[in-house]
């Protein structure tokens, strides 16, 4: 059996085990309130029974006091609310009730209503035999008892969420770890080869080869290099400089165009002036690269891709449309989370790379601010100006 196995194992052992326990209590607190409840219907039973005893000292002539009577009557109704009516439903007697819920006869009923959904009534022997009935409702103790199983399971409940999320969090950090560490041995392993191009490039340059051809090569040679960097600072905080982010958009965003369908239209619309921002450009690059990519696959391949650069007050808005197939409006955050994806072959990590990007890195914001179902999106980038 595996580590792995051995760990589910002993995590679904526990979580039988916490279920069980969970339950006894549940059980046993149940079984103790229904217990306390019929003690206190015995004790208010005993009181009916002591009752005529007890009155007849007062309303018969030549009757003496019965102490134990007495005491039933007057230790039974410590606590607990009572109210005895006649048989024309007039009040007798009551205990522990607000005399303000006995002042009209809407408020009469409205309490015999509820001592009723408590408690079932006991008839009363009454002088000249007469029968009367005693309401009771349950004592505050057994109250609070009715609650406590309620209590117990959600305090269980928010004890079980913060374990849930220490060890989903663990897993996270153990998962960015991982993706880390993958991340670095990519950017060691492309190094090596990427060297042999340079000098491959070198030996191209004197062997009379079309400049144009060396000159893109090259071009992509910085382009592996501008990854390798990308990989090899994933897991470490960025360093921003002040750019140019017209610039620095329009680069990414020409080097794509050049190596993309020449079915997909590019257009950008951008400012004549610089606009300066605190960037990491690689990471930056890498957003919009992202964005477009995705765009292009919304898209398949074919159709209209416009970026637009705008400034307002102190604030730059970067937008990327394109004419895909659209995104349902209860999908516009969700896109961002790690994992989520619609194709049938990818890892969804572009758009939550380029959140934790944007709003980890840089400050900034990127949200869906417009989508219709095969119609299009565009996603925008909000950052601040200097």
């Amino acid at each position: 059996m595996t580590i792995s196995s051995n760990r589910n194992l002993i995590r679904w052992i526990i979580i039988f085990s916490s279920f069980i326990i969970v339950s006894l209590i549940l059980w046993n607190t149940y079984s103790f309130f229904q217990k306390f409840k019929a003690e206190e219907r015995n004790k208010m039973q005993n009181w009916t029974f002591a009752y005529p005893e007890y009155s007849k000292f007062f309303y018969e002539d030549n009757v003496e006091f019965n102490e134990i009577a007495d005491k039933v009557v007057t230790d039974t109704t410590v606590t607990t609310p009572m109210l005895l009516l006649d048989e024309n439903n007039k009040i007798i007697t009551y205990r522990n009730i607000d005399s303000s819920k006995l002042e009209n006869p809407q408020a009469i009923e409205k309490l015999l209503n509820k001592l009723i959904s408590q408690n079932k009534p006991f008839e009363v022997a009454l002088a000249e035999n007469k029968k009367g009935k005693l309401y009771y409702g349950n004592s505050p103790l057994l109250n609070k008892l009715k609650y406590y199983p309620l209590a117990l399971l959600l305090i269980i409940l928010l004890f079980a969420a913060v374990v849930y999320f220490f060890y989903r969090s663990t897993k996270t950090a153990e998962q960015n770890k991982l993706w880390t560490g993958m991340a670095k041995e990519t950017a060691h392993q492309i190094g090596t080869p990427l060297s042999s191009l340079v000098g491959w490039a070198e030996i191209l340059k004197t062997e009379n080869v079309n400049p144009d051809y060396i000159a893109e090569i090259e071009k992509d040679i910085d382009r592996l290099q501008t990854i390798t960097d990308r990989f090899s600072k994933i897991g470490s905080a960025p360093t921003l400089e002040t750019l140019d982010v017209v610039e620095v958009t329009i680069s990414s965003y020409e080097y794509l165009k050049s190596r993309s369908s020449k079915l997909i239209n590019f257009e950008i619309e951008h400012p004549d002036t610089e606009i300066p921002v605190k960037l990491n450009a690689q990471l930056y690059s890498w957003t919009i690269e992202n964005l477009v990519k995705n765009a292009i696959d919304a898209m398949k391949g074919k159709g209209d891709l416009k970026l637009n650069i705008s400034q307002v007050e102190k604030q730059v808005f970067i937008s990327i449309a394109d004419t895909g197939k659209g995104i349902p409006k209860q999908l516009f955050n969700k896109i961002f989370e790690p994992g989520f994806t619609t194709k049938k072959r990818g890892w969804g990590l572009g758009l939550s790379l380029a959140k934790r990007i944007i709003e980890d890195y840089h400050k900034g914001k990127i949200k869906v601010i417009l989508s219709e179902l095969d119609k299009g999106t565009t996603i925008q980038i909000t950052l601040k100006t200097i």
